[in-house]
């Protein structure tokens, strides 16, 4: 069974993933992505898609046009997990490589 991380370990976390943010009202981590076009948009759900289906963790989103919603929490755990952690940063890579 995976554990919620601490307020600590969840705040330490967030020092590594600085484009993401915690969000107490979903107990999770959030991050807003945006796009030139939902062509772009819809393309990067997509490769996230699959590589959160790979990991068996998939994440709370949503998509208006070009900008992209991602919230992470670990609904066993009751709170972010190292999944969550874990996700995000391949999350950040994706982007990073232009999606």
């Amino acid at each position: 069974m995976i554990n919620a991380l601490s307020e600590t370990e969840r705040t330490h976390a967030l020092t590594n993933l600085p484009l993401w943010r915690f969000d107490p009202a979903r107990n999770a981590l959030y991050r807003r992505l945006q796009f030139r076009d939902f062509a772009e948009a819809l393309g990067a759900m997509v490769q996230i898609g699959v590589m959160a289906d790979k990991a068996d963790h998939h994440p709370e989103w949503s998509n208006v046009y070009n900008t992209v919603e991602i919230w992470l929490t670990t609904h066993d755990a009751n709170g972010v997990s190292t999944r969550d952690l874990a996700l995000a940063q391949a999350i950040d890579g994706c982007v990073r490589q232009g999606v």
